[in-house]
């Protein structure tokens, strides 16, 4: 299995903000992209998405930038990958209405592969935030040299 690109920006958006709530000035976007070397293009579409969801509140303008909505505890990692995740089929015969494979009613990997699916979310339901970011100053000091190099 998978994540896509944008889950994984998802995540990797929230784990700075987690890392620094108890800052008291904003975050920006660019200092995101350049933290983890990734497009700012990218991580707009993520943080309008993280904003509409309620995972992050974003203030326009001159010192504008954004924070965690909730506290890092409240943000569980299952819930979360789902509601990014919309379309999670692990392989053909998942999607609805696609009978493609001709041994779908007597296959047993469509059953496995289930459950396997299951314990995926069951490991994510159990984490929130919270157990992402247990080592903030650790995650800050990386950061800080990666921005330090640009």
């Amino acid at each position: 299995m998978r994540l896509n690109t944008f889950t994984d920006y998802t995540l990797r958006v929230l784990i700075y903000l987690g890392a620094r709530a108890g800052e008291e000035r904003l975050a920006t976007i660019g200092e995101i992209a350049i933290a983890y070397r990734i497009s700012e293009d990218h991580l707009r579409k993520v943080v309008h998405y993280l904003a509409k969801q309620g995972y992050v509140k974003t203030t326009r303008g001159k010192g504008g930038g954004l924070r965690l909505a909730r506290a890092p505890h409240e943000i569980n990692i299952g819930a979360l990958v789902r509601s990014v995740e919309k379309n999670l089929p692990l392989v053909e015969c998942f999607e609805p209405g696609n009978p493609r494979c001709p041994i779908t009613d007597a296959c047993a990997l469509r059953g496995v592969l289930a459950r396997a699916m299951r314990a995926f979310f069951e490991v994510l339901d159990q984490q929130t935030l919270a157990d992402l970011v247990r080592t903030p100053a650790k995650l800050i000091k990386i950061w800080d040299d990666v921005s330090a190099t640009r």
